[in-house]
């Protein structure tokens, strides 16, 4: 009797709870993102033709490979395209990465405005050539049109509109630009030495990363302003399983092969790894919870009650999202034997590890190992680095991004924002503990395809939103408390 009692009880409990978070939910207001682009034709398409030139010069960079001479060409097309940058800032450069430094009235806030100038190979079949420029269907076609030629154009656009101007910043203004990130190269880190050097501390650092992301989470529809805050921490993996070989026609059992598949199999089937919300995913789902419909917003308006259930459900309703509230692991690559009759001696398995900051670098790789082990295999590890240090979103400079996000983007709602994948940004972090990831342009579905894969583009509508962005964010700094 006294269990039905309790059964109850726990019963009425959880209706009570369900019935204030309905309630919650029913008082929250409703918005809309209504932030649609419509600028100037004539302006856009002046940008367009800039990026477009950018685009056709080729930037594919490569690791541990020299092509200093080939981006030294590619500085000669940006000098043609903003003459005033390069006449009126200092330009420093190094291997053919690109720091300038805009002098303002004062040093003591300085801002950098980065974004890289390489891009990654451009494989298959495209509709426009991937290093055409074209501009068909109010879009620029072409590798690096949203990773991320976008933004170095806009910003470097945006300094030579002000310099026309006679604009002249009231704090300094630094244009940084690598030519390694997408191998995450030693270029970065070159120009923050040379910041370092010269003592040189950012009060804001702004890169790309997140960006105004066209509905991010399923059911949540319009166009949303999502600032990355920090980046997850990353490694390559190579586990390798041995053997002595042998025909096929006589296979024991546990080999090369079959370690491995038991390896991923049980990787996949098991929770090795704790999933938690970050402060920051829990403020973005907040922000988000008033655009959404009524189940969602149910769900993202009270996290006190759902959050446990968001943190079983969210893995299996989007991988981005569930990529946010834990360390994952990829299986990209294999290899075993070169003939269907040869059992192979060696083995080998491709793991792309993104770590997570409640549980870092070393316990995830930590946990891993002892998997491996337990299957007995060998475990190497490649170009490690851990979960970097997050941007404090209650702080002067988030704040500040926000209202200059507000500002340009009217009726675009600005979130914090995870980077689950890696940036130049976090060679940064030892010289400025402010920095945001987040490119000022607009990244539909197409887009968010495009990157990395066949066809990319960006449309030209939303370039000049890019340019006035950086304007804006260059003004406010100088006006910040």
């Amino acid at each position: 009797m006294i269990a039905v009692w309790i059964l109850l009880g726990l019963l009425g409990l959880m209706l009570a709870l369900l019935l204030i978070a309905v309630i919650r939910t029913v008082r929250m207001p409703s918005k809309a993102s209504t932030y649609v682009p419509d600028p100037d034709p004539e302006r856009a398409m002046a940008y367009a033709r800039k990026l477009s030139r950018m685009i056709q010069y080729e930037t594919v960079s490569r690791p541990e490979t020299d092509l200093r001479e080939k981006f030294l060409g590619f500085h000669q097309v940006l000098a043609e395209l903003f003459p005033l940058v390069h006449e009126k800032l200092e330009k420093t450069e190094i291997d053919g990465n690109l720091l300038y430094c805009w002098k303002g009235k004062s040093d003591a806030r300085p801002l950098v405005l980065m974004s890289h100038q390489d891009v990654v190979p451009a494989e298959g079949e495209w509709t426009h050539p991937p290093f055409s420029g074209d501009m068909a269907e109010g879009k620029v076609w072409g590798r690096g049109a949203s990773d991320t030629k976008c933004s170095v154009m806009a910003f470097f656009q945006a300094v030579e509109e002000l310099l026309a101007q006679g604009y002249v910043p009231e704090n300094d203004v630094y244009l940084s630009s690598s030519c390694t990130e997408e191998w995450a190269g030693d270029g970065c880190p070159k120009l923050v030495a040379e910041l370092e050097r010269r003592g040189v501390r950012p009060w804001l650092v702004c890169d790309e990363g997140g960006g105004i992301i066209t509905e991010p989470v399923g059911g949540i529809p319009g166009n949303f302003a999502m600032v990355g805050v920090f980046e997850k921490g990353k490694a390559d993996v190579k586990l390798t399983a041995r053997s002595q070989g042998g025909h096929a026609s006589a296979p024991v059992k546990h080999s090369p092969a079959a370690r491995l598949a038991d390896f991923i199999h049980e990787a996949e089937h098991r929770s090795l790894f704790r999933r938690r919300m970050p402060p920051e995913v829990r403020a973005m789902f907040e922000t988000l919870a008033p655009y959404a419909s009524f189940p969602l917003k149910l769900v993202f308006g009270n996290l006190w009650l759902f959050q446990p259930v968001m943190l079983r459900v969210l893995p299996m309703i989007s991988a981005q999202a569930g990529a946010m509230i834990q360390t994952t692991m990829a299986f990209t690559m294999l290899k075993g034997s070169d003939a269907y009759n040869v059992m192979p001696q060696e083995a080998s398995l491709g793991v792309n590890m993104r770590f997570i900051p409640h549980q870092g670098m070393r316990e995830s790789l930590d946990i891993v190992r002892r998997l491996a082990e337990k299957h007995q295999l060998e475990m190497q590890v490649y170009h490690a680095s851990d979960v970097s240090a997050a941007t404090d979103i209650h702080g002067a400079p988030f704040q500040l991004v926000q209202r200059v996000i507000a500002e340009t983007f009217p009726g675009c709602a600005g979130s914090p924002y995870v980077m689950t994948g890696a940036t130049d940004a976090r060679n940064y972090e030892r010289i400025c503990d402010s920095i945001v990831r987040f490119a000022p342009v607009i990244y539909g579905p197409e887009q968010m395809k495009g990157m990395h894969g066949l066809n990319e583009n960006i449309e030209i509508n939303c370039l000049p939103g890019a340019v006035d962005f950086y304007q804006n964010l260059i003004r406010a700094v100088g006006k910040a408390e």
